[in-house]
């Protein structure tokens, strides 16, 4: 054996950090001659098995795949965690068995080969990617305890911020705290330079190794480095991460993938601060974190403290947990729950929790934009627009345009000579008693993006389905005033501003003026 040999074979041995060189191009030959891809994988598991896998029970997946075809050695290989015979990997990665083996993918014993990573086919956008990552933990119900510097694969949280990342093309986008480089893969795809930071060397490695992999590393620059200082002085003008925001006692313990070593919410709220100084006009920052809530002030006034005077800002908050489920969540997710630890640990979060006047941990979406002064609508009011919302329902996925719409929809002035029109996806409900004269009240819903509702009154309901582009709205608050007895400049007075509000919230559209 070389000495390179010898010196790849102590880095896969260390946990993956090897030199990356030719093998991810041979390994995504392999995995395109075995149709390894997301929907090849889930036919031939059938929906049952598939779903089963993605609540890590591998049984059904097993059942589903007895035969040595390429496709079926890959999928127990890599994503069943069972071992295969030297045989059939062979057959699966021709001539790869014994390089996968000493850079750490594989691992071979008499006759046998298991992986030692993660290889998982990916969909995005019509485009057949595949990940590498630690393995899986807590298969079937086992120990699912990972290193300080696991790097995390495909995860709930990543498909979130994938699904809300605005998909424009644009020239500069940073990956802040890669992992194993998912976002970076799709920034790579409607960018044109890419960089992916982190602090992990593991997650550096897995991301510039997943570059290789699906032949996009010439888009993507992988640097070291904890949250901007890598970027310092450079502008993007998309900025995307799902930074390591679990909030919990500084124990000295740390899981790099999810700790940040900062107290509370503080890592989101410093990105939330920096990131604006980084954007461009028209750029946007997406963020996927938690943060606290207080017994003493309500979620939403923290976290506009936060927030620069130079950028818009969409909060949305999607879900809240109280501290116990908070706890019990995210000790299962590091392997403790039912260990010898896991009472004293659950009892010292807790704890912390109390003596901090923490009643509950939100989870959600921050969405930052810097208004560009040269976009057509452009309103160069010097407020910022600011909407923190608290939305728990269902929205259409991915929710993405939506949120780019309302950049723009909260930046577009609405006058008496504005021309609007209902989004045409608008319903009206109405609740009343059968063959009253006026509905008690009346709630127009949104079908699709957000899928908002919002109660109005008479005036408004009517003024919504009176926009179909036709007239402007100065006449018909007119034709309104007149038609209820009101007087008409009072009328403009309080309407014309909810008009406003409602295109910032997508139930009326821009019409031509």
């Amino acid at each position: 054996m070389s000495g390179r040999d010898d010196a790849v074979r102590r880095a896969a041995a260390a946990g993956g950090v090897g030199p990356i060189g030719e093998t991810p191009h041979r390994l995504r030959d392999a995995l395109e001659s075995a149709g390894f891809t997301y929907d090849a994988v889930a036919d031939l598991l059938g929906p049952t098995a598939h779903a089963a896998l993605g609540r890590n029970e591998t049984l059904p997946g097993r059942r589903r795949t007895h035969g040595e075809s390429p496709l079926e050695t890959l999928i127990r290989l890599f994503l069943l965690q069972t071992t295969v015979s030297l045989e059939a990997a062979e057959r699966a990665l021709p001539g790869l068995v014994d390089r996968l083996a000493v850079e750490g993918l594989l691992e071979q014993s008499v006759g046998e080969v298991a992986a030692r990573l993660d290889v998982r086919p990916y969909a995005a956008d019509d485009t057949h990617l595949w990940v590498v990552s630690d393995l899986t933990p807590g298969l079937d119900g086992a120990p699912q305890r990972v290193g300080a510097d696991h790097v995390l694969g495909i995860s709930s949280a990543s498909t979130s911020l994938a699904q809300l990342t605005i998909r424009e093309p644009v020239a500069d986008a940073l990956d802040l705290g890669t992992g194993c480089g998912v976002q970076a893969l799709h920034l790579a795809a409607h960018s044109g330079r890419v960089v992916a930071t982190d602090v992990n060397p593991r997650a550096l490695w897995a991301t510039r190794f997943n570059a290789a992999l699906n032949d996009v590393t010439a888009r993507v620059d992988v640097r070291d480095g904890s949250f901007f200082e890598p970027v310092a002085g450079e502008r993007f003008d998309l900025i995307v991460t799902n930074p390591p925001f679990v909030i919990s006692p500084a124990t000295g313990e740390r899981l790099v993938y999810r700790d940040s070593g900062l107290p509370g919410d503080r890592v989101v709220e410093d990105i939330v601060r920096a990131a604006p100084g980084l954007l461009r006009d028209g750029g946007w920052c997406q963020i996927l974190g938690n943060w606290v809530i207080r017994a003493d002030r309500p979620w939403d006034e923290r976290l506009v403290d936060w927030l620069d005077e130079d950028v818009d800002a969409l909060v949305v908050q999607r879900e809240v947990l109280d501290p116990a489920a908070y706890v019990e969540l995210w000790l299962k997710d590091s392997g403790h729950h039912g260990g010898p630890e896991y009472l004293t640990r659950y009892d010292t979060w807790l704890s912390w929790f109390e003596e901090q006047g923490i009643e509950g941990v939100g989870f959600g979406w921050i969405n930052l934009h810097r208004p560009d002064p040269a976009s057509v609508r452009y309103d160069g009011g010097l407020e910022p627009r600011r909407e923190l919302l608290d939305w728990p329902y269902d929205v259409e996925q991915p929710v993405a345009p939506a949120l780019a719409a309302w950049g723009t929809a909260v930046r577009t002035p609405v006058t008496r000579e504005s021309v609007l029109v209902a989004a045409p996806d608008l319903v009206q409900e109405t609740l009343g008693a059968p063959g009253a004269e006026d509905p008690r009240s009346i709630v127009l819903r949104q079908q699709r993006g957000l899928r908002r509702a919002r109660q109005v009154d008479t005036v408004e309901a009517a003024l919504v389905g009176a926009c179909d582009g036709d007239l402007s709205i100065g006449r018909i608050l007119d034709a309104l005033a007149e038609l209820l007895d009101r007087d008409p400049a009072e009328t403009a007075a309080t309407y014309l501003p909810i008009a406003g509000e409602l295109v910032g919230e997508g139930f009326l559209l821009p019409g031509e003026a």
